[in-house]
């Protein structure tokens, strides 16, 4: 089916589509604290949808719980793995549109327990997914994969006819959700579309030891930024408003052709740079003289990676909205005003 599409998209139903398309629109969002999940839920209410966020765990400074959302959305408190809770939220709220991005997306969690991230990662989808299927009402599911279920490849930059062949245990999850989706929607005709990002970063991420906000807490503390690697790998920098806006593209073209059913879609800003370059950048927007403490300590990651978006762009009329200077001077303006206020 990913080869399916035809590559010029139908007269009418892009992005260009009325700005109204969200207004009223119920919206259920799993993993909505999460980085991704708090500016897309920001997006979606801002467009007008009611959106109802799934919460499992309380995280007062995420972008969802410590800002006006809150009291803007409906919060049902619980874990994506039960499908029982899944099915009456679904139900009860007379839910149209799902964005499944709940997932345990630590590399290093995933090393040190990888049972727990295979068991949220892919029970979570399925459970999500199986509700869906009893759920009539809903009409399009975008749900999250990874560029890190393609495994490694030599040949660059992945496109979505690569094989998923995730090898370590984070990239194996996602290999493995990522065939479930596909088999809901060939097998049972669920309506959900699969997408494929690279490294996420933007104001909100709260996890330190990753490298955009690790970096930037560092230099605004005066202290050399840590990176455990050695530097040199090579990923495919993807800034978060980008990302809300790519998954709302997606759900908007799902509802309204079905041959999008079943397929997944690359979203990159198709930019390649190791892990010294992009801290350098960093340092750089930031004005700051300090010099990395290299620290080549991380354990089975994939070297490089770099996606191709030419699907998304020729099927669904995407493109990114900010370049990485314009995504990482919005990430350090955010981090500045909250580390200030701390």
């Amino acid at each position: 089916m990913e080869g399916s599409v035809n590559a010029t998209r139908k007269a009418g139903t892009p992005g260009r589509r009325a700005s109204s398309f969200w207004r009223d629109r119920r919206v259920f969002v799993t993993g909505a604290t999460g980085l991704l999940g708090g500016w897309l839920v920001r997006r979606l209410v801002g467009g007008g949808a009611d959106v109802v966020a799934l919460v499992r765990d309380w995280v007062p400074q995420s972008v969802l719980l410590s800002s006006d959302l809150l009291s803007r959305v409906t919060l049902v408190r619980g874990d994506a793995r039960s499908q029982a809770l899944l099915e009456r939220a679904l139900a009860e709220y007379e839910i149209d549109t799902v964005f499944h991005l709940a997932a345990q997306t630590i590399v290093g969690v995933a090393n040190r327990n990888p049972v727990s991230t295979l068991d949220s990662n892919i029970r979570g989808t399925w459970a999500l997914l199986d509700a869906v299927r009893r759920s009539p009402l809903v009409k399009a599911v975008v749900t999250a994969s990874s560029d890190k279920a393609y495994g490694d490849h030599e040949q660059l930059p992945y496109d979505e006819t690569a094989p998923l062949r995730g090898e370590h245990p984070y990239d194996a999850s996602k290999s493995c959700a990522d065939i479930v989706a596909r088999m809901y929607a060939v097998t049972f005709g669920v309506p959900v579309a699969i997408t494929r990002c690279g490294n996420f970063y933007g104001g909100g991420d709260l996890n330190w030891n990753r490298l955009v906000p690790g970096t930037i807490r560092s230099a605004f503390r005066g202290e050399r930024p840590v990176i455990r690697s050695d530097g040199t790998l090579i990923r495919d920098y993807f800034y978060v408003e980008d990302g809300a806006a790519a998954y709302m593209r997606l759900a908007e073209e799902l509802h309204v052709r079905p041959e999008l059913r079943g397929e997944a879609f690359n979203f990159s800003n198709e930019l390649q740079l190791d892990v010294l370059a992009l801290t350098g950048k960093i340092l750089a927007r930031m004005r700051s003289q300090l010099v990395p403490d290299v620290r080549a300590e991380a354990r089975h990651e994939i070297r490089h990676q770099w996606l191709s978006a030419a699907k998304a762009r020729k099927v669904l009329g995407w493109k990114p909205e900010f370049t990485i200077e314009e995504g990482l001077d919005r990430t350090i303006a955010w981090y500045g005003e909250f580390l200030s206020a701390q």
